[in-house]
């Protein structure tokens, strides 16, 4: 399952297939991270401090994955992770609409449309094989509250869902307060998530320092 599934999976109300309340720009963010991150796993890019680069040209044959990579290859000056991310982010409605296909073609949600006040439609994707939505929130939940020792994917998954501000969503105030420590010692074991964090981290002060000054 790719990152991009299971932050999907962890964004998911299993019992309304509704989408929890987290910020727009924040998931838009995340899922081009882990896109990227993903990318990085299966050995086609790389980043340092400076660059994002190709280090296997060969398509991944995930069909998501791809079209990110195909963008990135198409790139004639070399950019760095940060302008990926934020790039990527104007892609990710194609991303999560491609990830939740793939989910439903898996059997794992199904998509549901209803009519409200007769006009606008309302899109649900409830659990038709609810183990893999509970497995990822299991394990991640198992991992902040223990001292185990995360492997790479569930650094970007807790890095991603940070991101998303899914844990605030998902425990109450005090748990997350008993975790939140661990959720930023986590997130600082990878490049891409660190990157993606100050880019969610600046456009949250951008919107603050906005509402504050207000209108002209």
């Amino acid at each position: 399952m790719s990152l991009a599934e299971e932050i999907i999976l962890l964004t998911l109300d299993e019992k309304s297939g509704k989408f929890i309340q987290v910020p727009e720009y924040a998931f838009r963010y995340a899922l081009s991270g882990a896109t990227l991150m993903d990318l990085a796993f299966k050995g086609r890019i790389d980043t340092d401090t400076d660059s994002l680069f190709i280090i296997n040209n060969s398509p991944t044959g995930d069909d998501v994955l791809d079209m990110v990579f195909q963008l990135i290859k198409e790139e004639k000056e070399n950019k760095n992770c940060r302008y990926w991310i934020e790039y990527l982010g104007r892609e990710s409605q194609n991303i999560q609409m491609m990830t939740l296909e793939r989910l439903c073609d898996a059997g794992i949600l199904k998509q549901e449309e209803k009519l409200v006040f007769w006009v606008f439609k309302s899109r649900r994707y409830p659990t038709i094989d609810g183990y893999p939505e509970k497995e990822v929130k299991q394990r991640i939940m198992a991992l902040l509250f223990s001292d185990e020792i995360p492997d790479p994917r569930d650094i970007a998954i807790v890095a991603m869902a940070d991101t998303c501000r899914i844990f605030e969503t998902m425990f109450s105030r005090q748990e997350y307060e008993k975790i939140k420590n661990k959720i930023l010692e986590i997130g600082k074991l990878e490049l891409i998530s660190q990157n993606l964090s100050k880019v969610v981290r600046e456009i949250e002060f951008q919107l603050a320092q906005a509402s504050t000054i207000g209108p002209m």
